[in-house]
């Protein structure tokens, strides 16, 4: 039998697309660069040392994807944020536990790769970890013909922070009459997407051309919020005024405030004590859902909860708004008698 050689770029996997991507991420990489890193991108595995100026450092790692909002960024085109809201997705778990996220890798996936679509997905995991303060350490691009269709791609990535072992928090100091403060969202973030798309669907040609004075296709892709510089500051600030934290997320208000509440307490949030979106209006007119759906589907603009102490929640609030956030207090915790862990009213 006289057959032809075949190479793997006949098979659809173009090595030096590969190698041409690497050489794009090198500088992106580097501009994350932080203490602690002995090696990075390029080798079999990356090195890094936990800082020495903790005594009894304790892991603290996550990982997540972007999911479905990925669709919109392939259908209209709109790369170069959404490595952003990858990054967003693991440290603003890390966050919770009280950790300084230290090094974040990524997992790229695609049928066929286009190093300029690529690098601008690249370019926005470099962007999400300088906002976090942590390493772009390694991560993979993999290459995978007839895995995807055309022009589509596949991300997941994973963080690592560190927390000193007497500063974890896992919200076993909260007690009734603590503030709950909300930290606002930046927009829908990456949860939710696959209604969003829904209502994007069914809205046709009837979508808004604008929504909060921004294009409407911006607003709907708008980043995911990295909250973990200000948030850092204000624990070290206020120790032990912060006793919990929590990352809205899917689930929602409903759902990922109890995970931080000991049993027997409930977050009683007060029904008009942070804006309201046009963006978030709107998805729940075309949706025509109730809200509790949309408490428990979307963040609703807020995005990231603290738990304080009484005494000090003034404090804390004035220390993250002098930082950028912006800050409402939405409720107190209250005993749970019976019923949702989670209120509004």
């Amino acid at each position: 039998m006289n057959a032809s050689p075949l190479s793997y770029k006949d098979a659809g996997v173009d090595i030096d697309a590969g190698d041409a991507l690497v050489e794009r991420i090198k500088p992106l990489a580097r501009k994350t660069m932080r203490e602690g890193v002995l090696a990075g991108i390029g080798g079999f595995g990356a090195l890094f040392e936990v800082p020495k100026r903790y005594q009894e450092p304790v892991l603290v790692s996550g990982t997540d994807g972007v999911g479905t909002k990925l669709k919109l960024a392939f259908e209209w085109n709109m790369h170069d944020t959404v490595g952003i809201d990858l990054v967003a997705m693991s440290v603003n778990d890390v966050l919770v536990q009280g950790a300084e996220p230290l090094f974040f890798l990524d997992y790229f996936a695609c049928g066929k790769l286009d190093v300029d679509t690529a690098a601008a997905v690249v370019g926005g995991i470099a962007r999400g970890c300088e906002l976090a303060g942590c390493a772009l350490i390694g991560g993979e691009t993999a290459e995978m013909p007839g895995m995807y269709p055309a022009g589509e791609y596949d991300l997941a990535g994973f963080a690592v922070g560190v927390v000193e072992k007497s500063r974890i928090l896992a919200g076993q100091d909260v007690q009734e009459g603590d503030i709950v403060l909300g930290l606002a969202s930046s927009g829908v973030h990456s949860n939710g997407f696959s209604l969003v798309r829904k209502c994007i669907e069914r809205a046709g040609a009837q979508a808004p051309a604008t929504l909060d004075g921004r294009p409407f296709r911006e607003a709907v892709m708008e980043p995911t919020r990295i909250y973990v510089k200000n948030v850092l500051a204000a624990l070290a600030s206020h120790a032990g005024g912060i006793k919990a934290l929590a990352h809205i997320t899917g689930g929602g208000l409903l759902e990922n405030i109890p995970r931080v509440l000991p049993d027997g307490l409930a977050a009683q949030l007060r029904l008009g004590s942070w804006p309201r979106s046009e963006l978030f209006a709107w998805l729940q007119a075309t949706a025509a859902i109730d809200d509790h759906e949309m408490n428990r589907t979307f963040n609703n603009g807020i995005g990231m909860v603290l738990v304080v102490a009484p005494a000090q929640a003034a404090d804390v609030a004035e220390t993250l708004r002098l930082a950028g956030e912006t800050v409402h207090e939405i409720g107190r915790i209250a005993p749970r008698a019976s019923g949702a862990a989670v209120t509004l009213a």
